[in-house]
């Protein structure tokens, strides 16, 4: 299975790679960013270690019953032949209605196929009131006329 654009990346590839990975997430749909990994894709998520797409799906369904009305904006970092640097940020609130902005970054390692195979990410929260959210369009992918991470000064 492969999964365009292959490595080695360059920086017009890598910037669409991210894209892409940030349009899968923000659909929150367990099963289909689970289809951008390897069946034995290894992932650290904060404290959490696992592998297996099976995992992934656990994960993220856990994820997105917690962060409610979550949009998230990735922003290439660095490339180099088949690995990516990320930088992200997202916006949430839980049940209680409290707000938060998640800021971090991912290690990402892609098999030939263009399948991630590693995924590590390193990340924060911050609560933010509802009139400090940054990320205001409606759920689903960012729209492109939207500002990015470096634009919103974040």
């Amino acid at each position: 299975m492969t999964r365009s654009p292959l490595p080695p990346f360059d920086v017009a590839s890598a910037r669409i790679k991210v894209r892409l990975a940030e349009d899968a997430w923000n659909s929150r749909e367990p099963d289909r960013v689970s289809l951008a990994y390897t069946p034995d894709s290894q992932w650290r998520n904060r404290a959490e270690i696992f592998a297996g797409r099976d995992r992934i799906v656990e994960f993220l369904t856990r994820k997105w019953t917690r962060e409610l009305d979550y949009r998230l904006i990735k922003e290439l970092w660095a490339y180099h032949d088949n690995r990516i640097a990320v930088r992200f940020a997202y916006e949430y609130r839980d049940d209680s209605g409290a707000w938060f902005r998640a800021y971090g970054n991912e290690n990402w390692e892609f098999d030939a196929g263009g399948m991630m195979r590693r995924r590590i990410a390193s990340i924060n929260d911050l609560p933010i009131t509802e009139g400090q959210r940054l990320f205001d369009w409606d759920l689903g992918a960012r729209p492109e006329d939207h500002p990015g991470l470096t634009d919103l000064g974040l």
